[in-house]
């Protein structure tokens, strides 16, 4: 029989996650989220929008929405398609649970190790964004979510509340890359 010492680390493999400063800017690892992707199956469209809005206590986010509920939040990501995250310590079986929730209304995918999280904070917050990517941040609001493309890397930007604060959701397969290019860009906004 083989005993296994298995060690969890992050997606930038440390054993707790990196936070790092720069000026008025922060930026946290975040590997503590919970994610699923929930796609309605043909015919059940209705059905599974109704699944996710009595989840979230409200209508299942738009096109460039995102629903931002305690604990469970969900943006979407295509016609009929969001993705769900909620915190991975009281949420570890997300996948599960929401296969069970929807039954056959929709496909459900556990994607929590598909994705690194960053969480970016402070009042420069917005100048670094518009050095990373061509997303007109400054126009964002809370719960608006959008798709572009950081360090040639395609990734989700989330607009949360505080105004401050956003949520990146990169391929963790290039977390280091995504690091890189959140930091580099941290330092030259405080060169500007």
């Amino acid at each position: 029989m083989f005993v296994h010492d298995l060690t969890p680390i992050t997606a930038l493999g440390g054993a707790t996650p990196q936070v790092e400063t720069v000026g008025t800017v922060t930026l946290s690892e975040n590997p503590g989220l919970a994610l699923a992707s929930v796609m309605a199956r043909v015919g059940f469209e209705t059905d599974c929008a109704k699944h996710l809005a009595d989840l979230l206590d409200g209508d299942a986010p738009g096109p460039g929405k995102c629903r931002l509920h305690d604990p469970e939040a969900a943006f979407w990501l295509g016609p009929d398609q969001w993705m769900v995250g909620a915190p991975y310590d009281t949420h570890e079986t997300l996948a599960s649970d929401l296969k069970t929730r929807f039954g056959n209304t929709a496909s459900i995918t556990e994607q929590s190790d598909a994705w690194v999280c960053y969480d970016l904070r402070g009042a420069g917050m917005e100048t670094v964004m518009e050095l990373c990517c061509n997303l007109n941040i400054r126009a964002m609001q809370t719960g608006d979510a959008q798709r572009t493309s950081i360090h040639h890397l395609g990734c989700f930007v989330l607009r949360r509340d505080p105004e401050d604060w956003v949520r990146i959701l990169g391929p963790r397969s290039s977390a280091g890359s995504l690091h890189h290019a959140l930091k580099t860009a941290m330092v030259s906004a405080e060169l500007l």
